[in-house]
């Protein structure tokens, strides 16, 4: 018989044999290190994020359950009755109803402006150096920021201002308006320098989605004798659905906390008439000195805030 040869420095191993287990966990080791590797990148950044974010929220959705916060040694317990005090108040509910119309508004008239100087800016009506000037003239009001909108609204609304002068000489009003005084234009005037100031936003979105529609769309709706509002309405709107209901989202949650504008012009007044969420829950701490009930606005501000950004999130998913 002849006798099989075994490698030299080499056990020799059956059929059943499995492979050494030190083996297996060298490559399960290995494989671990590499799955976890780039959570050790983002270690830095999930930690910065929980300190200046997810603490303060905790600190805050704690403080709304107690009274006598922060300026009192002693804390009591009180449950619900900083919430309770909240939407009872009628300065929340004039707050409340105030940044709805603001939003509405504001949102609503940022679609409809964005979307007609995109379809102007988009237009061959307009063409070299011709669209470049309206393209910067339409984007201006977003190049400026909050404070600059807001302290140059305030001279020209002034009684004795460019504007008044404007509409005075055209006969449109008579005597000096109080466009931010009046509690009656208050807030339809704050409102309408958010949608000046924000409009550029929607026209950007709406000109770049309106680039990305094939013009081969256009040319097979052409061919079958449709008219130019049969085009807008069965390709154009269509086509930018996924970027207008996006834009509205984002526009609803950036609006509904708008704070600088309203604080550098009218501040909320006069007589609550620009009260918004924002600056009601920023007035009870620092000038009522109720930490608990801000706290507690806040959060209601957050819960609120939170449907807007989960109806956000989950068309993002539906549209990818």
């Amino acid at each position: 018989m002849s006798q099989s040869t075994v490698p030299k420095g080499r056990a020799p191993v059956g059929a059943g044999d499995v492979p050494p287990t030190p083996v297996l966990r060298r490559r399960g080791s290995a494989g671990l290190g590499r799955r976890a590797t780039p959570y050790a990148f983002l270690s830095p950044t999930l930690v910065l994020i929980a300190v200046l974010m997810a603490a303060p929220v905790v600190l805050v959705v704690g403080y709304s359950f107690f009274d006598r916060v922060i300026t009192a040694r002693q804390s009591q317990f009180v449950g619900l009755d900083n919430y309770l005090q909240v939407l009872t108040d009628p300065v929340f509910t004039r707050a409340l109803e105030n940044t709805g119309f603001f939003v509405g508004a504001s949102v609503l008239a940022h679609f409809a402006l964005g979307l007609a100087f995109a379809l102007l800016l988009n237009s061959p009506l307009l063409a070299g150096r011709v669209r470049a000037l309206f393209r910067l003239v339409y984007i201006l009001p977003w190049l400026f920021t909050t404070a600059i909108t807001a302290v140059l609204w305030r001279m020209l609304l002034n009684p004795n201002g460019v504007v008044n002068y404007g509409l005075g000489a055209l006969g449109a009003v008579d005597g000096q308006v109080e466009w931010l005084s009046d509690p009656r234009l208050a807030l339809p005037t704050v409102t309408f320098i958010n949608i000046w100031s924000g409009y550029p936003f929607f026209m950007v979105s709406l000109l770049a989605g309106l680039q990305g529609i094939p013009k081969d769309l256009y040319e097979a709706a052409r061919v079958d004798g449709a008219s130019a509002w049969q085009q807008f309405r069965s390709v154009t709107l269509p086509q930018l659905r996924p970027i207008i209901i996006s834009m509205a989202l984002l526009d609803v949650i950036w609006t509904s906390q708008q704070f600088a504008l309203i604080w550098m012009t009218t501040g909320g007044g006069p007589v609550d008439a620009t009260e918004m969420l924002s600056t009601y829950t920023y007035k009870l701490p620092f000038a009522d000195f109720d930490f608990a009930v801000a706290s507690a606005s806040a959060v209601v501000v957050l819960a609120l805030s939170l449907v807007l950004a989960v109806l956000y999130v989950r068309h993002q998913k539906a549209r990818d």
